[in-house]
């Protein structure tokens, strides 16, 4: 009588166990086998481990009225993703506890800023730009446009522009970049090209930040020629005061990739090395994700191991995914298991 099999789940299973797969007699056992390979995946995938177990941040305050303050603002900022509008809810705060502190204001602002929730932050600033009791400055104005810029609204940019000239306030760089920024993200490339040439002849000269969004809009406007030819002044030493940046080679990257020059992808992805750019994890998922053929997706992501860099899970995924057209099974499993071991989700 043949023993019974006893199939435990486990988290992992080392992958050295299934490079060498056992010949087996027995159909019904060798089907057993995979069957089990496939449950210890599975629930390895279902079992808890360690990374996923989140640690409780320990809050300090300076005292009793600072923890009052930030547990008021928390409730607020809650109830303004509760509800939707951050108006509403400020406006009835305010008519509680007759005014609003200047630093809940500016502080729900910096932080729907930072959690790049223009519709919010435009929101607000257009209801204190109506409001008597807040002295509405540039700053003000330039966050103002900066949010129109994001959210592509580029008749609301050009209205704060007039603004800011009927207060007496001189556009500057930032506020040309918005407006620029708004053009493109609406579609709008050839005005958004006019403003950064008007730029570069008469002023405010551009910012890196200018040059990463104009060639942005080159690219999403399939303007390739344009964004290659500013791309190649950045790069001459003598004709601009900028050198391009990380993120310029990013998209240059991109660019390539979307034109479907991948011989051009790479001679920018060596560039940066020749100038001493950086090269972070999304460069190197940039060129994985041209590949095809899972031997050189996989020589890439060794390179990015070699120099010191971390994997993500874009990163996995586009290795899992050249292992799987390849139907390379095996190390496909490999790869997602050290994903796991290694904290990555």
């Amino acid at each position: 009588m043949a023993p019974a099999l006893s199939l435990r789940p486990c988290i992992s299973a080392s992958s050295s166990n299934w490079s060498q797969p056992k010949m087996h007699a027995n159909p019904f056992i060798a089907n057993i086998k995979i069957h089990r390979r496939l449950e210890v995946v599975s629930m390895g995938m279902l079992s808890p481990r360690k990374f996923l177990q989140k640690r409780r941040k320990v809050e300090v305050f300076k005292d009793a009225s600072d923890e009052a303050d930030q547990k008021n603002w928390r409730r607020l900022m809650k109830q303004i993703e509760d509800s939707g509008s951050a108006v509403s809810v400020l406006r009835r705060e305010r008519i509680k506890k007759d005014g609003l502190p200047r630093d809940l204001v500016l502080g729900t602002l910096v932080r729907f800023k930072q959690l790049k929730k223009w519709d919010l932050v435009s929101e607000i600033l257009e209801w204190l730009q109506s409001q008597h009791w807040w002295d509405f400055n540039e700053m003000d104005f330039l966050m103002l446009i900066t949010a129109y810029g994001k959210l592509g609204d580029f008749n609301g940019a050009e209205m704060v522009l007039r603004s800011m000239n009927g207060n007496g306030y001189v556009p500057n760089v930032v506020s040309h970049t918005a407006l620029m920024e708004a053009y493109g993200r609406g579609g709008q490339y050839n005005n958004a090209e006019a403003i950064f040439r008007r730029m570069q002849t008469s002023g405010p000269e551009p910012s890196a930040l200018t040059y990463q969004i104009i060639l942005k809009t080159f690219v999403e406007g399939n303007k390739f020629k344009e964004a290659e030819e500013v791309f190649e002044t950045l790069l001459n030493k003598e004709k601009s005061p900028l050198e391009p940046d990380q993120k310029m080679f990013h998209m240059m990257i991109y660019m390539q990739k979307k034109a479907g020059n991948y011989e051009k992808a790479r001679k920018v992805f060596a560039l940066m090395a020749e100038r001493g750019v950086p090269q972070s994890t999304v460069t190197y998922n940039s060129l994985m994700s041209f590949e095809t053929n899972y031997k050189e997706v996989s020589k890439i992501y060794d390179q990015m191991q070699r120099s010191g860099l971390r994997p993500d899970v874009v990163s996995y995924a586009l290795l899992i995914k050249a292992y799987g057209r390849a139907r390379r099974e095996e190390e496909a499993l490999a790869v997602f298991e050290e994903m796991l071991d290694a904290g990555v989700r």
